[in-house]
């Protein structure tokens, strides 16, 4: 595998753009393609972007104490698309056959991360939950930069896509759920808050003003 990224690489280090696909290691071929399809790539194309993989046992390693064993599965199949833009374009995330996570689920919890500027398309064959698709996210990433985002960071966006699918769930609202989370970050943020006490009342003061118990 790693023989076979430093080759698609050397094929993409003069293209415009650079281009990662990660693959559930589990899916078969022509589930690979099928995916290859939902990330609206062509047949020629293939040359021209890296491909890596996720086993289910490193989407255990983030997700393993955070949520039920039926959303992680047994099985890696979730699968990833990530293109760099260029700097100050932002994140953005599309979602196929995934009925958990929402694009804007993704986009803050990879904000979290310290992951910038890039397309990204979080995809499967059929429906599922989305959970262990942040971690291919995270891979192609790596690939596509060359550069290693921290495991804390990665720990933290893991835990904070799988809390606000829970407070999405308990108040029925995604949207609502998202919004709550991203002003929380933002005042702790700008308050430069760190003892918990003081992170817990802006939990508290902003979940009354957002009717959410």
């Amino acid at each position: 595998m790693t023989l076979f990224l430093l080759l698609a690489f050397s094929v993409i280090a003069g293209a415009d753009v650079v281009r990662v696909i990660s693959y559930g290691k589990d899916l078969t071929e022509d589930q690979r393609n099928k995916v290859y399809r939902t990330f609206g790539l062509q047949e020629g194309e293939k040359n021209q972007i890296a491909v890596t993989e996720v086993s289910n046992d490193e989407e255990r390693e983030y997700l393993h104490d955070l949520v039920d064993e039926e959303l992680i599965g047994t099985k890696a199949i979730s699968s990833a698309y990530v293109e760099l833009l260029g700097a100050g374009e932002g994140i953005q995330v599309e979602t196929h056959n995934i009925n958990w996570v929402t694009p804007e689920m993704y986009a803050n919890a990879l904000a979290t991360a310290e992951v910038k500027d890039a397309k990204i398309i979080a995809a499967a064959p059929f429906s599922v939950s989305g959970t262990a698709a942040l971690t291919g996210i995270f891979k192609a990433f790596e690939v596509a930069t060359g550069k290693s985002l921290s495991k804390e960071s990665k720990d933290i966006a893991n835990e904070e896509m799988v809390r606000t699918g829970e407070i999405a769930k308990s108040i029925n609202d995604s949207g609502r759920a998202t919004e709550l989370i991203i002003r929380i970050k933002e005042e702790v943020i700008e308050r430069g808050l760190k003892d918990p006490d003081e992170i817990r009342q802006v939990i508290i003061n902003i979940s009354n003003q957002q009717n959410i118990n």
